[in-house]
């Protein structure tokens, strides 16, 4: 049986109008959860896909303390059993919600270059006044990244569906290379090459799979392919220890893809 009717003008209700809305539409139904609808509510009524992990972290704690094992387990059991997926975009909320990291050491990351630096210098002063404002504390902001880290760890050994994604471009996610630092991420979290790899490939091909075909290495589907030098399996960074990629049938090397980030990084006089 579903949650209790909602009085009209609340956000609960207003999640409700939503699905039927979608249903109508034939959309699907995903994305945030707002607080005063919380993540219980929203899988209930049947939203698909989650982005980020703040409305687990508030129904089960963790924001500002330890979190509570038992909500959490329940929780977990109740996205596996609504088959909804889960996009946790560590490093962003770490960085831009959270406000853990060093603003001139971020903005010195190699990937820099490729964005126009009067963003760069906006991401910096956002980052900093996070660190100035009163409410902040850098023991409980390493507490609260600490909780996600543990949240995504356990949410993969219960085998909920986790798609990669990092809701760049902003607050240091430069598009592409972001995926790197999330990968490193969700290894710090205690998921293995393989089961972080398959978020990135063949979980999001199923995600898609009433509008397309992609996300395993079979006849049939879309030639979308990296091709490394060295077995991302041993080593979850080897990603990146690219010899080229092939998209959507075409092939393109390495020196092709850093001809093409050298025009952009000049573009932006770097």
């Amino acid at each position: 049986m579903g949650p209790p009717e909602d009085p009209p003008g609340t956000h609960r209700a207003g999640v409700r109008c939503a699905r039927a809305a979608a249903a109508q539409a034939g959309i699907r139904f995903g994305g945030h959860v707002p607080a005063d609808v919380g993540i219980r509510h929203a899988i209930l009524m049947g939203q698909e896909t989650f982005d980020h992990l703040d409305g687990y972290m508030e129904d089960a704690g963790g924001l500002r303390g330890p979190m509570n094992q038992a909500k959490m387990d329940d929780l977990l059991d109740l996205t596996i059993a609504a088959r909804a997926w889960v996009v946790p975009t560590m490093v962003l909320w770490e960085v831009g919600v959270i406000g853990l990291g060093d603003p001139g050491a971020l903005a010195a990351y190699p990937e820099m270059r490729y964005w126009p630096p009067e963003g760069v210098e906006g991401w910096k002063n956002r980052l900093s006044a996070i660190q100035a404002g009163g409410g902040w504390d850098v023991e409980r902001a390493r507490l609260h990244a600490s909780n996600r880290s543990r949240l995504l760890g356990t949410m993969n050994e219960a085998g909920v569906g986790i798609l990669m994604g990092t809701d760049s471009p902003q607050m240091f996610s430069v598009p592409g290379f972001s995926l790197h630092r999330e990968i490193a991420a969700m290894a710090e979290a205690g998921m293995s090459p393989y089961a972080i790899l398959v978020t990135g490939t063949r979980n999001v091909g199923d995600y898609f799979q009433r509008y397309d075909s992609f996300g395993t290495v079979a006849a049939g589907r879309r030639a979308d392919l990296i091709l490394t030098n060295s077995n991302p399996l041993d080593d979850v960074a080897n990603i990146a220890d690219r010899a080229g990629v092939m998209v959507r049938g075409v092939w393109k090397s390495e020196a092709e893809i850093r001809e093409g980030l050298a025009a952009i990084a000049a573009s932006f006089g770097n």
